[in-house]
């Protein structure tokens, strides 16, 4: 299991800067199985051995993103028992400045998948207050993720949690939004969904069943037993050869406890349609501009 660390991977302490992203890996791939009795920890989280399995060190590793944006992903490297043992009498002490662990990767990582996992890597201590960090992938497809920098969308992406950045986010059919940063994002039905405690979005594509119908048309068709709300709840733009519309709703008017935005993107022969709710009746600056980042690269092959 993954989760999001809203903070250092390595002391916790809340990180202001943007710049750097940190995610956090709880266990290898190899051992999210295992029963809890099967985990020893030595003495700190970073150091793990399980029965059956083998001996592990959490290591960084470091991706650059573009944007000016670092990826820092707390990973595990799966070690032998000697250099286990070895980080174990180094941690903490003077001597873990030179410590040096050699392993294989142990973590599946979108977008990198297999290719990086059973890696074999080297990680040094480049800060006696952090985790070692991997300086070295030793198998040429992998070491990219080293050497290379990676689209921040593409990459941030690819992981649920909430992130200090939007990110735009590949719908399908060469559409795509933004999610807004501190959203944790999903899939279901069809329906990309992100999510915070406060607010919340829905996105799904449809397809228009008549040929050749003019994107207002399909419009109309869709709007079809629509709320005919005031003119100061709804709103149309162009967008490109199609158009954008919306309408949202308030407590007042339908009686749920949160206020309610519909939004739809319009192209020829296919659509975006986009579901919001939210507490604050200020999130409606918030819907709108999601709604608005609905887009279609008509270019894309």
């Amino acid at each position: 299991m993954t989760t999001h660390l809203p903070a250092c991977a390595c002391c916790g302490d809340a990180l202001a800067d943007e710049r750097r992203i940190d995610f956090g890996f709880n266990l290898p791939d190899a051992a999210l199985r295992a029963p809890e009795e099967a985990l020893h920890r030595l003495g700190v989280r970073a150091l793990l051995r399980v029965d059956g399995v083998g001996c592990f060190v959490r290591c960084l590793l470091g991706v650059r993103l573009t944007h000016d944006t670092e990826l820092v992903l707390g990973a595990w490297v799966q070690v032998d028992d000697a250099t286990l043992r070895r980080a174990h009498d180094l941690w903490e002490q003077p001597g873990y400045a030179d410590l040096v662990v050699r392993g294989t990767f142990a973590n599946r990582i979108q977008p990198w998948g297999d290719t990086l996992l059973g890696a074999e890597v080297t990680a040094k201590v480049a800060d006696p207050a952090e985790l070692p960090c991997v300086v070295e992938v030793h198998r040429p497809a992998a070491a990219r993720v080293l050497t290379q920098t990676w689209d921040r969308d593409h990459v941030l992406s690819r992981f649920p949690y909430p992130v200090p950045v939007d990110v735009r986010t590949d719908l399908g059919d060469h559409w795509s939004v933004v999610r807004t940063a501190g959203l944790t994002a999903s899939f279901a039905d069809g329906t990309d969904h992100f999510t915070a405690p406060d607010r919340s979005a829905a996105v799904s594509l449809m397809t228009d069943d008549v040929a050749g119908r003019a994107p207002a048309d399909f419009l109309t068709a869709l709007l079809s037993g629509a709320p005919d709300t005031r003119p100061d709840q709804r709103a149309r733009e162009p967008l490109g050869e199609g158009l954008r519309h919306a309408f949202w709703l308030t407590p007042q008017d339908h009686g749920r406890p949160r206020h309610e935005f519909y939004g739809m993107a319009v192209a020829a022969g296919t659509a975006a349609g986009i579901f919001c709710t939210y507490e604050d009746p200020a999130g409606l600056e918030w819907a709108l501009r999601i709604w608005r980042s609905l887009d279609r690269a008509v270019n894309t092959p």
